[in-house]
């Protein structure tokens, strides 16, 4: 089975619910296990917040108003995109390893976050156009479906 979507969404609050109602939704319907399912969604979570937080503040650029979230599901694999059209990350922090937010810190533990519920991660700006990209995937278990046949 093979299912993608891509969202342009606002840079608001109210828009990271939405792509994650989305996600969970597209899982339950592919039979994808909840666990995994859970996972995804807290990383894509973590995703949309960076996205709303930091991706621009240019009053005189539209675009950096929204981000686009974009899902494939692929037999067993889902990669999932994230990309802001602010000014992306700083020259040099997306190749060096991110460290753990303090223990009383209210920021800065969401790429770590995502780091530990995905498979595979890459963290990059968008070369030429500004911007940052977080795509992220992992392998996909199914539902278990019982038997309706007598033991």
């Amino acid at each position: 089975m093979s299912i993608w979507w891509s969202l342009h969404l606002r840079r608001e609050a109210a828009s990271v619910p939405l792509a994650r109602r989305l996600l969970l939704g597209t899982m339950e319907s592919a039979g994808v296990d909840p666990d995994i399912s859970y996972d995804l969604s807290i990383a894509l979570t973590e995703a949309c917040a960076n996205a709303v937080e930091h991706g621009g503040d240019d009053v005189h650029d539209p675009s950096c108003e929204a981000y686009r979230v974009t899902a494939y599901l692929d037999g067993d694999q889902c990669r999932i995109e994230v990309t802001d059209f602010g000014p992306g990350f700083p020259a040099g922090s997306v190749r060096a390893p991110l460290r753990q937010a303090g223990e009383d810190a209210e920021h800065g533990r969401g790429l770590c976050l995502i780091r530990e519920l995905a498979d595979h991660v890459h963290i990059a700006n968008r070369p030429g156009h500004g911007g940052a990209v977080v795509s992220f995937d992992k392998i996909l278990k199914w539902k278990t479906v019982p038997s309706l046949l007598p033991a």
